[in-house]
């Protein structure tokens, strides 16, 4: 295989981001353009498990899991990380893949018990590739402080866990609107960030409809980017509050 793409979507519940009683099911629309991006992986942030109160109150509410839905006979497999657990249901991370997922394991980084965060990580297979492929898919706090001890979490798990010669990709809503990522995560791990090597500077992705904050990132190790896009504009933002981010990779 020599190009693999990839795509990073906080897609915020599968609801419009409009006041509580306007919100509207985005999750059959989102599932058409995700399917447009034409991605080989999927990485998926706020990804509802299950919601029986939203499931009551929406007539086409899907019937399976939001990751099984979106995944459908695009993605022939998926992992779903359960972070936030209440009364009427669940939301996590999620992964989906073209390819074989050979093995996934959800590590809970919360700092706070109202604000749950987990680090999925899958090794994925791709034919004629000598190592697997480790995935990362992060959502990480609000909060500067919290995010750097998530992000020592985080790179104390590729270290402990990632070959230094397997093929590693790191991307999600990392919340950092400082900028501080590369510099406390990217550079210990010899990742790079997709759109600072594009375009010298990460992407600016929040809000949807006119981009302002650089809250995701795609970070990658044992890869060449061939291009990356922003996916932004009306159209995307009636489906989330964040935009979509895609990358074409070249192995190395």
């Amino acid at each position: 295989m020599r190009t693999l793409r990839v795509a990073s979507y906080n897609i915020h519940k599968g609801l419009s981001f409009t006041p509580l009683l306007n919100r509207r099911l985005t999750i059959h629309e989102l599932r058409e353009r995700l399917r447009l991006l034409g991605a080989d992986i999927v990485f998926l942030q706020e990804v509802r498990g299950r919601h029986d109160r939203h499931a009551r109150r929406f007539e086409n509410w899907p019937a399976a899991p939001q990751y099984e839905f979106l995944a459908d006979s695009v993605w022939n497999d998926f992992a779903y990380g359960r972070n936030s657990v209440y009364d009427t249901g669940h939301h996590g991370n999620a992964i989906l893949s073209r390819f074989p997922i050979l093995a996934w394991d959800n590590q809970d980084v919360s700092m706070r018990r109202f604000e749950r965060r987990g680090l999925l990580h899958c090794e994925i297979r791709i034919s004629g590739w000598k190592e697997p492929l480790h995935c990362v898919c992060v959502h990480l706090g609000l909060r500067g402080h919290e995010r750097s001890r998530q992000m020592e979490k985080l790179r104390q798990r590729v270290e402990r866990l990632v070959p230094r010669d397997a093929p590693l990709i790191v991307a999600g809503d990392f919340n950092d609107w400082r900028q501080r990522a590369t510099q406390e995560l990217a550079h210990p791990l010899n990742l790079h960030e997709v759109f600072e090597l594009v375009d010298c500077r990460p992407a600016r992705t929040f809000p949807a409809v006119l981009p302002l904050m650089t809250l995701d990132r795609i970070y990658v190790r044992g890869f060449q980017v061939r291009n990356a896009h922003v996916h932004h504009g009306r159209a995307w933002a009636r489906i989330s509050d964040h935009a979509a981010l895609t990358a074409t990779l070249v192995p190395v």
